[in-house]
């Protein structure tokens, strides 16, 4: 009997539908020769420390660290019945054909199973990028070898014993150190989870310390030599010298920027130094990988990470709309080009408005998406050719496919091109510069309506009327403008998960910034959202709005816990050892064999830590304040006032 085994129910019956396997069993279901089993997640789990000595119900300091010299794993209660389901079947099976989820995680959902029950038997493994119908039989024609994925199994288990190693002992240790002074709740500690608050908190604290800056600009409302005055003008601003400019480019010397003020009003006109156009031409951005799909959706629909994979494993599973969400990539197979006809059929097909967006298409156009070598184990996240009724789906859903639809035609598209022009002006001894931007083909951003519109506070690009060297253009209005520098902005749950994907930018080490340019960043696309939520769930992380900010106990924590346990960077390095798991250059005894080491020496170092858990989360002590003034903030030359608060501070 050849046996498939899945990583959830709903997996098994699309999959046992193209088998032919209709009836059922105990656990399964079953077709000539064939039966379809599943799993429901996790069957196992990994062994709490009293499993290993009764004396570790007891949490003690005397106990740690734990170290388990024969790993063990046990079956979750839960779930225990379909378990042995698929226990008796492994017995029966003359063959396993692993059909879990095509990821680190999915394969080791199957292995350890495997394992478990003594299977010894051939394995050969389904890889499904999609769950419709064509796809499924696509992966069926093209079965691999068990051995072809069995270092990933490795690999997610290195990564699951590591997080029990630090986990079971560094929450246990700051427990029992947070007792000593009286704090009496349970101290999780993580090994991405602890990282990831130390984001947030930093982000917090950096705001709070923020005491904002004056700085003056000044925009400067010019016609073009022989233009109507009661047409509109285009604007130009002040360059300010260098010397009296912050690393941005913002004159923080109000003196100066008045006096220059002055000088312009009185002038004339300006003087057209230099004209230079220059054509620019942008590719489509690449199709969604899970994490920028989480960072876009938080943007555009307010989505939290956990809502929109919650939404894209839906659109995945039960609607068959889109391909494996869990993605860490963008881009897309060659051979995948060969199915654009058919996905893009359907989906004009179930959309109607789609039809003048068409006319612009061309299939045949390949976009720098199309590149097997930067393809890892899963390509980008983009639309199926199963059938769609998109009134069934519901509106956050139809929102999300929507992103993950437009990305995929833009692919379809022509570069993005318009022309850039610099002006720059002479105007009573001041430099001025004026950029215009004059769109020549709108190409993929026909389908994406969303890259078309501003972002709040920018102005949008203007177009510049024809200009050329020593050409006098009329002043019709000068606008001396007073603002303050800005604090950071608080984490999102898009913007965090970004972070968390490119940690190497918040690592000050110069050594280890260079060792983690490639690196993945701390976490999975798939558990990054889980992380979130969790830290949100044990009051860690609050949100307002859509804001994330630290709670007292998470501030707290992340000051207690040695910096090693919080620097991401570490994490990082982390991760990758495990990828070495998975590329053979590491061996998974190797891997855990250093984590105990180095767990031990921690525990040791932080035994007589005072570990105090108490005080407020940080609240940014300033917001942006309104301008002062006149008319777009113009200052008559009078003081800029300081905020309030930071009034307060110097009195």
């Amino acid at each position: 009997m050849r046996l498939f085994l899945c990583e959830k129910p709903s997996q098994a019956r699309d999959i046992a539908k193209v088998l032919g396997a209709r009836g059922k069993g105990d656990g399964c279901l079953v077709g000539a020769g064939i039966t379809v089993s599943w799993c429901i997640g996790h069957l196992l789990e990994t062994a709490p420390p009293d499993a290993y000595d009764p004396r570790y119900k007891q949490w003690s300091l005397e106990h740690l660290p734990i170290v388990p010299e024969q790993w063990r794993m046990q079956v979750k209660p839960k779930t225990a019945s379909q378990f042995k389901a698929v226990k008796r079947l492994l017995g029966q099976a003359s063959e396993v054909v692993i059909a879990t989820d095509a990821d680190r995680e999915g394969e080791m959902i199957a292995r350890e199973l495997l394992d478990h029950c003594r299977y010894r038997g051939p394995i050969q493994r389904l890889w499904l990028s999609a769950l419709d119908e064509a796809s499924i039989r696509k992966a069926l024609a093209a079965l691999r070898p068990g051995e072809a994925t069995f270092s990933l199994y490795h690999c997610a288990l290195g990564r699951a014993r590591a997080d029990w190693l630090i986990g079971m002992n560094l929450s246990r240790l700051f427990t029992l150190l947070g007792r000593r002074s009286g704090y009496q709740g349970v101290l999780p500690v993580g090994r991405v989870q602890t990282p990831t608050l130390r984001l947030v908190v930093d982000r917090d604290r950096s705001i709070a310390a923020f005491e904002p800056v004056p700085w003056w600009g000044i925009d400067v409302r010019l016609n073009a030599a022989g233009q109507a005055s009661n047409e509109p003008p285009f604007v130009a601003q002040w360059q300010a010298p260098k010397a009296a400019c912050d690393d941005e480019g913002r004159c923080l010397q109000q003196p100066l920027a008045v006096a220059a003020a002055e000088k312009m009003a009185k002038a004339h006109s300006a003087r057209v130094i230099t004209v230079r156009t220059e054509r620019v031409k942008e590719s489509a951005p690449l199709p969604f990988d899970l994490g920028t799909l989480q960072l876009l959706c938080s943007k555009k629909l307010g989505l939290g990470a956990q809502e929109t994979l919650d939404i894209a494993q839906a659109l995945y599973e039960t609607y068959k709309a889109i391909t494996y969400p869990r993605s860490d990539c963008g881009y897309l197979p060659l051979s995948q080009h060969g199915e654009a006809a058919a996905i893009l059929a359907a989906l004009k097909r179930a959309d109607d408005s789609l039809v003048p967006l068409f006319a612009h298409l061309n299939p045949s156009l390949r976009s720098r998406a199309w590149n097997d070598a930067k393809v890892s184990a899963h390509h980008g996240i983009i639309p199926t050719a199963a059938s769609l009724n998109l009134d069934r789906l519901p509106a956050k859903h139809k929102a999300v496919y929507g992103l993950i639809r437009a990305r995929y035609l833009a692919q379809f598209l022509p570069d993005h091109a318009y022309d850039r022009t610099r002006v720059t002006f002479d105007c009573a001894g001041e430099t001025l510069q004026a950029v215009g931007k004059q769109v020549l083909e709108p190409g993929w951003k026909r389908a994406l309506p969303e890259a078309l519109s501003q972002l709040p506070g920018r102005e949008p690009p203007q177009p510049l009327p024809p200009l050329a060297a020593d050409d006098a253009c009329p002043v019709r209005e000068v606008q001396l403008k007073n603002n303050w520098t800005q604090p950071p902005k608080p984490f999102t749950e898009g913007d965090l998960i970004s972070a968390m994907k490119n940690v190497a930018r918040l690592v000050e080490d110069p050594k280890l910034k260079q060792k983690l340019k490639e690196t993945t960043g701390i976490g999975t696309e798939a558990t990054r959202a889980g992380i979130i939520q969790g830290l949100l769930d044990r009051g860690y992380l609050h949100k307002v709005g859509k804001a994330l900010n630290a709670s007292a106990a998470g501030c707290s924590l992340v000051d207690a816990v040695p910096r090693a346990i919080t620097d991401p960077g570490t994490t990082a390095i982390w991760e990758q050892a495990l990828d070495m798991v998975q590329s053979g250059e590491m061996t998974l005894d190797d891997f855990l064999a250093r984590q105990s080491a180095w767990m031990g020496k921690l525990v040791e170092r932080c035994r007589g830590l005072n570990v105090v858990i108490a005080g407020q989360a940080p609240a940014p002590t300033w917001r942006k304040k309104r301008k002062t003034g006149g008319k777009r903030g113009t200052s008559s030359g009078k003081a800029v006032k300081r905020p309030a608060s930071l009034r307060r501070k110097a009195e």
